[in-house]
């Protein structure tokens, strides 16, 4: 490399970038073409991407064989928001240029990005076509193909990729990892936590160490799953998701106050985030730390009321601390924010009829009844409402299917004989 450029890139890495850009601009016009083609692409990484084309674009006008070139120039358009130039100057590249293979893989993330999938697809499929050993191809289409769910086409070409021993040793993210997410996202955690072992050996990557650590919670490796995502939270102490598969971890084991206080440091990191409110209330229910429990709940519910599994938790504990009152004030509050949900018409109907409104719980039963899943105890409190409201042609079929489920249920059988 040129000693004056060399000097000039020192200078930018150091702190004195205007400096350093000065020299950079003082030597372009006497540098030779090899050392051009650098100050591009320093200039690319910069950001200054519009100096970094028109460097390329005047090399492409006197080598207009060079694929590089003009790969170099589509990610300059692809950076400018100017897709069309780079398809353009993409296609331009032939089968037998070099840069052809950086082509393919280019114009595939173009063809993805702008949502033509099938047009990416093909264009990797049929570069692979022409280059059938190319792991670089092969770890393209992995990626695609985990991109778009399909995780079986992923595991295939992966496997290929990292098993070829071909693939370059300075990948962004370790290709072991990324066939560790396929494996996890099919349920094979057992073929995942192996690749997550052998990618994480390179670089401990906080997405990584998370699908290692909620893999290993999958197989109820709690030991190593807590261990993960330790040294994620050490890493990055704002990877807010970890938090709430920590404290999971620590329940299992009957940790408690490791996952109490795992939540309140997630809370702290992130106060909005509802799953960890969430979990939280759950630990303190099962704690027997009611008050505090139903709490956390009503901050979950006032934060997003359409979160059934907050509203559900709660209405199934002031179902049973038989709090009829606060039931109906949660219902009546996600009827303001148009809130539906057919099990909450079931508790609607309980409040109700625990407040002697009869007939308002009759019609939020009947409600209940056509679309929630007709259990034992659904039937057996639908019949008690209908009584109450003197529909005794709808509680009689009702006590006569609890007698189906339950044919032990004496009490149903004389209930049902003295309404006959």
């Amino acid at each position: 490399m040129d000693e004056t450029l060399q000097e000039a890139i020192k200078l930018i890495e150091t702190g004195f970038h205007e400096d350093g850009l000065e020299k950079v601009e003082k030597m372009i016009t006497e540098a030779d073409d090899e050392t051009k083609r650098t100050i591009a692409e320093l200039y690319f990484e910069l950001g200054l991407v519009d100096r970094a084309l028109e460097l390329a674009e005047e090399l492409m006008f006197k080598y207009p064989d060079q694929g590089e070139l003009f790969a170099f120039a589509s990610e300059c358009y692809i950076e400018l928001g100017k897709e069309e130039e780079a398809l353009d100057m993409l296609n331009e590249i032939k089968k037998d240029d070099p840069a052809f293979l950086q082509a393919q893989l280019l114009l595939a993330d173009l063809y993805e990005s702008e949502g033509l999938e099938e047009v990416a697809e093909t264009k990797l499929l049929d570069a692979l076509k022409i280059m059938p050993d190319e792991s670089i191809l092969q770890l393209g289409l992995a990626e695609f193909y985990l991109n778009r769910g399909d995780y079986q086409e992923a595991i295939s070409y992966f496997k290929q990729a990292v098993y070829s021993g071909k693939l370059p040793e300075d990948l962004p993210i370790d290709p072991h990892v990324r066939l560790a997410e396929a494996f996890s996202a099919t349920g094979q955690f057992e073929d995942a936590l192996e690749n997550y072992k052998e990618g994480l050996k390179k670089d401990q990557t906080p997405d990584g160490l998370f699908g290692f650590g909620f893999t290993a919670l999958q197989l109820e490796d709690y030991t190593t799953a807590i261990d993960s995502f330790n040294t994620l939270l050490e890493q990055d102490p704002d990877y807010t998701s970890a938090y709430g598969s920590l404290a999971k971890a620590y329940m299992a084991i009957k940790k408690w106050e490791e996952a109490r206080e795992t939540l309140k440091e997630g809370i702290n990191r992130d106060e909005y985030n509802e799953e960890l409110y969430l979990q939280m209330a759950k630990l303190q229910l099962s704690q027997g730390e009611g008050e505090d429990g139903r709490e956390f709940l009503k901050k979950v519910i006032a934060m997003n009321p359409s979160n059934v599994s907050a509203v559900q938790e709660a209405l199934y504990y002031y179902d049973d601390t038989e709090d009829y009152e606060e039931m109906i004030e949660l219902i009546r509050f996600l009827d303001d924010y148009n809130e539906f949900d057919p099990l909450y018409e079931r508790f609607r109907a309980k409040a109700l009829f625990e407040e002697n409104d009869i007939n308002g719980a009759a019609q939020a039963m009947d409600v209940a009844l056509s679309t929630l899943s007709r259990d034992e105890r659904l039937l057996e409190d639908a019949a008690v409402v209908y009584l109450a409201n003197r529909q005794k042609e709808k509680a009689l079929p009702l006590l006569e299917e609890v007698l189906k489920l339950d044919p032990e249920r004496e009490d149903i059988r004389r209930r049902i004989e003295e309404l006959i």
